[in-house]
């Protein structure tokens, strides 16, 4: 289970982003997480994500 709150949901998504997953697209479909519902949550304060760094920014 993911965290519900968009600041902890953050933090949860760039740690498991930096220490185990090679992409965005690994993350969501090895974690079973609706990729468009997490994109939408993190730019709800205005974080979106980088590729090339690999992380919500």
């Amino acid at each position: 289970m993911i965290p519900k709150d968009p600041v902890i949901l953050l933090s949860y998504v760039n740690t498991q982003l930096r220490d185990y997953y090679e992409s965005l697209e690994a993350l969501c479909t090895l974690r079973g997480i609706k990729k468009n519902e997490l994109i939408e949550k993190l730019a709800s304060i205005d974080y979106y994500y980088d590729e090339e760094q690999n992380q919500f920014i």
